[in-house]
């Protein structure tokens, strides 16, 4: 049921709740009319809370504190669940009324007359709970974690030795080739000169010598010097 001229918040009290030790929690009354309003706080356990004030006054379109302290409890309820309730009552009263002036008899219903209530329940809450670890934290942790596994870069020295040494390989690689390519070209040619060799002495051996001329094994022997010292002589240059 909502009520026309009071709005109490919060709608549950919620109080702290710690063995050996006083707690307690607030309630306010905001009148919702522009007449004054009266109110008169009970509850089911008078002897384990303290209300102050327990009766007053609400100006209109005022509000009112009301503070509301629990004696400390001596053991702990299962499953931390309270059954105390507390009920607060409201009039609408003349104008200048005191708070000396509200009697039990004024909260009495009859025929006729407006008597709002609103009931609240009690529920305990941990007096110190444990702060929530901040997500960030968690992140960090993680990422922590994850760096821990990371497998490391290798550094620039060595990448840069790797690469030169790779550079030299590929240089003296280059190198090898070139002179294979070199020495099997030198082979070529010595091949051709030996067979222009050979032909022109079969050449010579089927041609007689002209009186006065060289003998063939003269002429033989010129060429194969010939030959030899060209040899030589490509070899030293290679």
């Amino acid at each position: 049921m909502s009520s026309t001229l009071l709005r109490v918040c919060p709608s549950d009290l919620k109080m702290a709740f710690e063995l050996k030790k006083q707690n307690s929690a607030c309630l306010e009354l905001v009148n919702k009319t522009d007449q004054c309003v009266a109110f008169k706080v009970k509850t089911t356990n008078p002897r384990k809370y303290a209300v102050r004030p327990a009766s007053g006054v609400v100006p209109p379109r005022g509000s009112f504190g009301i503070s509301i302290v629990m004696q400390a409890p001596k053991e702990i309820p299962p499953d931390y669940h309270c059954k105390d309730k507390f009920l607060v009552q409201s009039i609408v009263v003349e104008e200048g009324t005191a708070p000396k002036d509200i009697v039990p008899d004024m909260f009495s219903k009859a025929p006729g007359k407006l008597v709002e209530e609103f009931k609240l329940r009690v529920i305990y809450v941990p007096a110190n709970p444990p702060s929530p670890v901040p997500e960030e934290a968690e992140e960090e942790d993680s990422l922590d974690s994850d760096v821990d596994h990371e497998v490391e870069p290798p550094s620039t020295s060595n990448s840069t030795s790797g690469h030169g040494h790779a550079s030299r390989s590929q240089t003296s690689h280059n190198e090898d080739v070139s002179l294979v390519s070199k020495s099997g070209d030198q082979e070529s040619r010595y091949a051709e000169e030996n067979k222009k060799i050979q032909k022109e002495l079969e050449l010579l051996r089927k041609t007689k010598p002209s009186p006065g001329g060289f003998s063939a094994t003269f002429v033989l022997l010129i060429f194969s010097l010939s030959f030899l010292l060209g040899y030589l002589m490509l070899g030293s240059r290679a």
